[in-house]
């Protein structure tokens, strides 16, 4: 997985965060509903600063949650997050590892996998499934994002937020190349600025494997449903699978 990315641009993916949640929180809701807590914990796959995992917990308060992040820079944030709040303090394990390497229980009720999937190359796509099958009930949900897309495609620079913080404004730009036959090149830059004047940019890359929910069902031997987007524009689309 793609950690050394989040390590360059960490301090900065809260506000990614942030805004994630408001895009994702609706399509996840309705993924998470039915789901028995008492089937096994859910399981977050790529939990990054704990945004998301605040939202499982509350969603489903009777559930135990682990809370995967291999990146350093994301996983302290997660933890901080963790430890400042006793409900998620006492339900939420937060786990080191990264996909398809993890040590998971023999029961788990519900995955969800944002922003993860892309990252792994298809042979560890298919051992993470491999990992992931049999400890699903039948119905259970692997809620997933679809990042850019079904297909490679260029991508003009885009601005995707802007913060203010202080004395200081940040901007979130982001484009895209095509990288390989599946493959997209994802580019950012954080402009920092002080007034009008840019006193700090960081920049990274990292590719991304463009896969479609049908994609997943088939290498996953899944079931697939489409839950679309929030309709906020620039927000992913999320899907379902089951077994």
């Amino acid at each position: 997985m793609a950690t050394d990315f989040y390590s360059t641009s960490g301090e900065f993916y809260e506000m990614v965060a942030d805004r994630h949640v408001r895009t994702s929180a609706g399509p996840l809701t309705t993924a998470l509903r039915g789901v028995d807590p008492a089937l096994g914990p859910v399981v977050e796959i790529g939990a990054g600063t704990g945004q998301l995992t605040r939202l499982i917990a509350g969603r489903l308060p009777a559930a135990e949650i682990v809370a995967v992040e291999p990146a350093t820079p994301m996983r302290a944030v997660l933890t901080s997050r963790v430890l400042g709040e006793p409900d998620l303090r006492r339900r939420v394990t937060v786990v080191a590892g990264a996909a398809p390497d993890l040590v998971l229980p023999d029961r788990i009720s519900a995955v969800v996998a944002f922003g993860v999937l892309g990252h792994l190359g298809d042979g560890d796509r298919a051992r993470l499934w491999d990992l992931l099958r049999p400890r699903l009930p039948a119905g259970a949900p692997v809620v997933v994002e679809l990042m850019g897309g079904h297909r490679a495609r260029r991508i003009e620079p885009i601005r995707m937020l802007r913060e203010t913080i202080g004395a200081q404004t940040y901007e979130w730009w982001t484009s895209a190349e095509v990288a390989g036959p599946r493959l997209m090149r994802w580019r950012t830059t954080w402009k920092v600025f002080s007034g009008h004047e840019v006193v700090r940019t960081v920049e990274d890359a990292y590719d991304w494997t463009t896969l479609s929910l049908e994609d997943l069902a088939a290498e996953s031997g899944m079931t697939a449903r489409h839950l679309g987007g929030s309709g906020v524009p620039g927000s992913p689309e999320i899907g379902v699978l089951v077994r």
